[in-house]
Parts: C-alpha cells; sequence; structure tokens
C-alpha cells in the first residue's frame, strides 16, 4: 500500500492555512525605497534637474552667453523684496525672472545651463571611479598575498597625497602646459577636446585619477569577504576559471554596496567642481558653472545678493537631494533590513 506524504501547514484562525508571500530581493528593496520619503523628493529632485539639464534651450529663455551692458544687475521687483538691501543699486526689470548678472546675462537661464556641467561631474565621475577602483580592487582581493600588498600600498601612497591639492596642480599644469602646442599633437587634440567641453575634460581626468582609491579598498573589503565562501569554493570544484568567478559570482554580490557608496560620494564630485570653479580652474567661460556663478556674485554679495545666493540654492538643493538618493539606497539595499517595515 502506497503511503501519501501529507505537509503540514499552519492554521490561522477560522482554520485558514497562512500562506507567507516571498519578495524577490530587488522588489523588496524598491518596496522600501518607495517608503523612503527623503529618498523619493531626492530622486524626485534628481529627475527634474535631468529633464532641466537636457531640454535647456527650450527652459531657458535666453543664451546663457548673451551680454546685454545695459541690463547689468537689473532684477524684478520681487527679488528686491526679498532681498531689500538692493533696492538704492538695481533697476527694476522684468524681463529676467531672477535677475540678471554684472555683464547683463539671464541669470535665470545660466542657473539652466549649469545643471549640465554638475550632472556631468555627477554621473561620469562616479563612472569612471568605478571602473578604475572594482578592476583595481578585484585584482587585489581576489588574488591576495603578495599582489595584494603591492597594489594596495600603491593606494596608501597615493592617500598620502591630498586629493584636492593633487587636482589643482593637475588642473594648472594641463591648463599651462597645453596652451601653446603644435598642431596634429596628442596634446594638442586634448587641448581641442577639453575645450570644445567648454573646461570639463581635465575634471572628469582630475576627478577619476583621486575618487578611485576609496573604491579600490571598499572593492577589496568585499571581495576579501566573499572568496572564501562557499559558493565560491563549489565555483572552483567544477573548474571555473577565475575570470568566470569574478564576473559571474563576486561581482554581482558586491555591485549593491559599491553603487550606494558612489551615490553617497556624488556630492563630493559635485562640490569639488564647483570649488574649482570657483577658484578659477573649473569650466572654461563663457561656460555656465554654479561655483563660477557663485564666485562671480561674491563679489557683489552686498549690493547684488541674488547672484550668488540663487546659483548657491540650486547646487546646496542638487547636493541634498543626491544625498537623500544615497542614504534611501543604502537602508534599501542592507541586506538586515530584509522582510522589515
Amino acid at each position: 500500500m502506497a503511503q501519501v506524504k501529507l505537509e503540514s501547514k499552519p492554521f490561522g484562525s477560522g482554520g485558514i492555512p497562512l500562506t507567507r508571500k516571498h519578495e524577490s530581493l530587488f522588489k523588496d528593496a524598491v518596496r522600501r525605497l518607495v517608503k523612503n520619503r527623503a529618498a523619493v523628493v531626492g530622486l524626485t529632485i534628481i529627475l527634474l534637474l535631468i529633464l532641466m539639464a537636457i531640454f535647456a534651450p527650450l527652459i531657458a529663455i535666453k543664451r546663457f552667453d548673451v551680454q546685454v551692458l545695459n541690463d547689468q544687475n537689473k532684477a524684478p521687483a520681487w527679488v528686491i523684496k526679498v532681498f531689500p538691501t538692493m533696492k538704492p543699486y538695481t533697476k527694476i526689470s522684468t524681463v529676467y525672472p531672477l535677475g540678471a548678472d554684472y555683464v547683463g546675462r539671464d541669470l535665470f537661464s545660466r542657473i539652466v545651463y549649469g545643471a549640465r556641467v554638475s550632472l556631468a561631474v555627477a554621473f561620469i565621475g562616479p563612472l569612471i571611479s568605478l571602473i578604475i577602483g572594482v578592476i583595481y580592487g578585484s585584482i587585489s582581493g581576489y588574488f591576495g598575498g603578495r599582489v595584494d600588498n603591492i597594489m594596495m600600498r600603491i593606494v596608501d601612497i597615493l592617500y598620502a597625497f591630498p586629493s584636492l591639492l593633487f587636482i589643482i596642480l593637475l588642473l594648472a599644469f594641463f591648463r599651462s602646459s597645453l596652451s601653446h602646442l603644435e598642431p596634429g599633437s596628442p596634446a594638442y587634440f586634448l587641448s581641442k577636446m577639453d575645450e570644445s567641453m567648454g573646461g570639463m575634460l581635465f575634471i572628469f581626468v582630475g576627478i577619476g585619477l583621486t575618487a578611485w582609491e576609496t573604491m579600490a579598498r571598499l572593492t577589496r573589503g568585499q571581495v576579501l569577504s566573499l572568496r572564501e565562501k562557499e559558493f565560491i569554493e563549489a565555483a572552483h570544484t567544477i573548474g571555473a576559471s577565475n575570470l568566470r568567478i569574478m564576473f559571474r559570482h563576486i561581482l554581482p554580490n558586491i555591485l549593491g554596496p559599491l553603487v550606494v557608496a558612489e551615490t553617497l560620494a556624488i556630492p563630493g564630485y559635485i562640490g569639488t567642481e564647483a570649488f574649482l570653479s570657483f577658484i578659477g580652474l573649473g569650466v572654461n567661460p563663457p561656460t555656465p558653472s554654479w561655483g563660477a556663478m557663485i564666485s562671480e556674485g561674491a563679489n557683489s554679495l552686498r549690493s547684488y545678493p541674488n547672484q550668488a545666493i540663487f546659483p548657491a540654492l540650486a547646487l546646496a538643493i542638487t547636493m541634498f537631494a543626491f544625498n537623500f538618493l544615497g542614504d534611501g539606497l543604502r537602508d534599501a539595499l542592507d541586506p538586515r533590513l530584509r522582510g522589515t517595515q
């Protein structure tokens, strides 16, 4: 006689079986991210900034480089009410929503176009850091031993030099040495590329050469914690190559914390670009940058505070948005919070 194996199930009130719904890791992370109001607000602001940067020619009411000297330092009435110290010096004009700067350029249009610079740094900087740092840290952590020791000592040496000072020296060297070059040379090509990008190329190079060190250390630590796990040992047992183990088993398991770390580092990249533009080593004028606009407005802060405060607000809101999103992603992807409300 055949035996029938009965599976016992827990019953609730009224004899109704209780079933437990299982969620995938992705759905669970999205659910917790959506419940984080600060992260949702940050993500919404970032999406609006991206749309503003893409459609800047449609949103801006004037070109960012058009100068009308007769309209210099003009502002609408509501701006003068907000900043009463402007009243003795400013002529009222309804043409400029946020006012005009010291050479008659529209502040609103320059803030809109300035979002392109900050967002470019916000996305290209982490991309460079991830590519270099993940490759370097993965090799160091996976092979270990003497390879790990030598590679990490190189990182320690680079850490000993201040990152911001290194970027300033790098930009100063490139900007001065590439000013007079022979046409057709590689350096001339780089100089022209930087010029066509409004001075952004060497900013990306400077940030990329300094930002990957932290990512390399973080990646190394994640790889060291995973390489002795049972599923990695099983992959070795069935003859999987090191490259396959790295890309199929290790990287998918460490990518979440790395992305969160880079998201939290984005405000630092934006702040670095703004500081470089503030001291005159950022983008080339007349390309608008919030840091350069703050620097120009700071010269007449008491008489025309709108010229510095409005771009400063745009910079602060952007950095807060990425901070909120980074905190939300960290909480959403934390495995210790899986299944919690």
